[in-house]
């Protein structure tokens, strides 16, 4: 598609082309060359400076995403009029220029005036473009070193301002710190921390210590608690005090006696029991002496303290070595237990007392550690001073800057500008630009039908075919061979026939052919598919039913009369009437005497009759019919057809006009074939309308050579015998 408009509009398009490239040419040889000068500035990261706080304020603060850049800050600092007119009146007084219109005015410098910010770098670019080389470099040289001097004086101007705020601050910092040694001081005197860390560890420590001897006190406890229930067990002691009374009865000499007297009376009342029986005397005094030696025994017993509870029985006693030994061993036993718990309680005292002290460590270490802080940051913050004091001096008195020139600009050897290569690629690509938009504009704009496809989308119709151009030698079907024998120019009408068949199923009996206004090429496709029909042999019949300007008689080589309205006139047969062509099976039935009122010829009764005369005597019917827009005639005819072919021709019919004449057809329900391309060329209807332009005085062939005013009246036709007779040999 694109190919096709090109095609169109060349001429306009490369018209606009070489008006571009010409503009071009002319700004190139018209423009006086430009030179440009560049310096470049650098943010110097690698300041060389004796303090950190020169180094700090030579440097800018570096970039954060959607906020200030420094570097863009700086170019805007430099367009400032203070430091172009700097520059301006150093380059004046410097090169001692007494035409001071050479220099550029301060407006005019500054809107010269471009700086780049090379991406990914510290760097600022300089450019000025002047016609004089040597007044743009010493004005970019001059603005580059006013630049870095006046960046370096507002260095100093900073570091001096700090060095007076510190030398007034420091005096109370010093104060501030003094205050927190002395609070801090007065605080571990009070408190008696001194090093908490190694106080708290010695707590532990001895924490520990206690603990352990602690755990060895209840290990040895239990020991001696089982220690002692094991020989109160085998002793069977209730409690100490009975087994030290035990043990004291046990050791009396007195009760020893008395258990002695009591051992031997019982040995003797042993023999006598067995000798005689409870009643004798001998038995009784021993009875008794028995029963006074117990209450001695028990009256001596009573002496001894907590003895009351102690058995009865003598035998009982702990009065044998064993039992002896037993209930020191208890004693001892409940002894050493008596001291374990003691010694155990006072270490479980201790150890609590020391950890109450551990846990008011942390609280007494907080307010330690609050004042040693305080003290840590005053005296921090007071050798912060001193040395900022110290780095403002040494930078107020060094000359810093945080930029520094990288590169001076120098006298360029070619102008910058015009770029005669970029200009006339630029006018190249906008000439071809604008052609292209000239192209599409004339398109746009264009009335006339230029392609198939945009008919297609008019009318909503089929394409029926696309014809070629023929040339003007085989326009006129006189000689016939040019045309037939020719397969490119035949093929397309063959197609067209094929489509025609197949869209009226094999009733080509009548087709009524049509354009939408004068010069499409109708009468010529009409003639030509009659031809290709005819070739195909098939008996085809042509009727010129343009009686506004017919030219079927001078395409196909008859007499112009007699004809359709001479047959309409007289009701003449079809057969007697019609005219035979060179070409075999082909007919034409001419328009014959041109008369006023056309249209009454073509709508009467007559008329319907001789289309249905001739749609049963010949295989194809083609009618050529007025343009739509002249007149009625077309759909008059068309109602009585098998349907309407209408020719479009490119670059020649109008778009409106086509829309409006097949938008009546298909309103009226007129049947409608579809669309055919005929691509006629200017030179082909130059030899067309010459051709009709003839056909006005009406002519016969060669071989029935008539006057060329014939009246009916003399004019005999052939019998109908004859006629129909070749027409069923296919001959006339």
């Amino acid at each position: 598609m694109l190919l096709s408009v090109l095609r169109r509009r060349s001429v306009p398009a490369l018209a606009t082309l070489v008006s571009a490239i010409a503009v071009a040419i002319a700004y190139l040889v018209l423009t006086p060359p430009v030179y440009e000068v560049k310096g470049r500035l650098i943010l110097d990261e690698k300041q060389v400076s004796l303090s950190e706080l020169g180094r700090n304020l030579s440097q800018l603060s570096s970039h954060t995403p959607g906020g200030s850049s420094p570097l863009a800050t700086q170019s805007e600092l430099i367009k400032s009029p203070g430091l172009l007119t700097a520059a301006l009146e150093r380059v004046k007084l410097e090169h001692n220029l007494e035409n001071v219109e050479a220099l550029p005015p301060l407006t005019l410098f500054k809107k010269g005036l471009k700086i780049k910010l090379i991406p990914a770098t510290n760097i600022l670019e300089l450019s000025y473009q002047d016609e004089d080389p040597e007044i743009a470099m010493n004005l970019v040289n001059s603005l580059l070193e006013i630049t870095v001097e006046k960046s370096r004086e507002a260095i100093q101007v900073e570091a001096k301002a700090i060095r007076d705020f510190l030398e007034s601050a420091l005096p109370e910092q010093r104060a501030i710190a003094e205050a927190a040694e002395m609070a801090l001081n007065q605080y571990r005197e009070e408190s008696g921390l001194v090093a908490v860390e190694a106080q708290t560890k010695s707590l532990l420590d001895t924490i520990g210590s206690i603990q352990e001897q602690e755990s060895v006190a209840v290990a040895e406890l239990e020991e001696a608690q089982k220690r002692l229930e094991s020989i109160q067990e085998i002793g069977s002691f209730e409690n100490i005090p009975q087994a030290y009374a035990q043990g004291r009865i046990g050791q009396d000499e007195s009760l020893q006696k008395l258990r002695d007297r009591l051992s031997e009376i019982e040995a003797e009342l042993i023999q006598t029991g067995a000798r005689f029986t409870e009643q004798h005397p001998a038995v009784q005094l021993l009875r008794q002496e028995q029963d006074k030696v117990r209450a001695q025994y028990e009256t001596q017993k009573a002496k001894i303290p907590n003895a009351q509870g102690s058995p009865g029985a003598v035998a009982t006693e702990s009065n044998d070595p064993l039992s002896q030994e037993i209930t020191g061993q208890l004693i001892m036993a409940e002894t050493d237990r008596g001291g374990l718990e003691k010694r155990l309680q006072g270490l479980r005292s201790q150890r609590i007392g020391l950890q109450m002290e551990l846990d008011r460590l942390p609280i007494k270490e907080q307010q330690l550690s609050a004042l040693m802080r305080e003290r840590d940051e005053a005296i921090e913050s007071l050798k912060f001073l001193q040395n900022k004091l110290a780095e403002a001096r040494m930078a107020e008195a060094q000359l810093v800057s945080n930029l520094r020139i990288m590169e001076k600009g120098t006298i360029p050897l070619l102008p910058s500008a015009p770029q005669k290569k970029v200009i006339l690629v630029l006018a190249i690509a906008a000439g071809t630009v604008l052609g292209i938009s000239v192209m599409l504009l004339l398109e746009l704009i264009d009335p006339r039908v230029n392609e198939s496809w945009e008919v297609e989308g008019l009318l909503n119709l089929p394409l029926l075919g696309i014809l070629p151009d023929i040339s003007p030698e085989a326009i006129a079907l006189t000689n016939p061979d040019q045309f037939l024998d020719n397969p490119k120019l035949v093929e397309p009408y063959r197609l067209l026939l094929k489509t025609l068949e197949f869209r009226t199923q094999n009733n080509l009996r009548p087709i009524v052919v049509s354009s939408t206004v004068a010069g499409e090429g109708k009468s010529v496709v009409a003639a030509h598919l009659g031809a290709v029909s005819a070739m195909l042999s098939r008996r085809t019949l042509i009727i010129d039913a343009d009686l506004h300007q017919p030219s079927q008689h001078q395409l196909c080589g008859v007499a112009a009369q007699p004809g359709l309205t001479d047959a309409l006139t007289h009701a003449i047969s079809l057969v007697e009437i019609v005219q035979p062509t060179v070409i075999e099976n082909l007919w034409v039935l001419s328009c014959g005497l041109q008369k006023a009122r056309p249209a009454g010829f073509l709508e009467s009764p007559g008329m319907q009759a001789l289309l249905l005369e001739a749609a049963s005597l010949y295989d194809v019917v083609i009618v050529d019919t007025p343009p739509l827009i002249d007149c009625a005639d077309a759909h008059a005819l068309s109602q009585h057809s098998q349907g309407l072919v209408a020719i479009v021709r490119p670059e020649f019919t109008q778009k409106s006009l086509l829309v409006k004449s097949i938008a009546y057809l298909q309103t009226n329900g007129i049947p409608l074939l579809g669309f055919a391309i005929d691509q006629m060329s200017a030179k082909t209807e130059k030899s067309y309308q010459k051709a009709v332009a003839q056909s006005v005085s009406p002519t016969y062939p060669v071989k029935n050579q008539a006057p060329k005013e014939l009246h009916l009246t003399s004019w005999k036709p052939e019998t109908p015998a004859i006629v129909s007779k070749g027409l069923k040999n296919g001959k006339s």
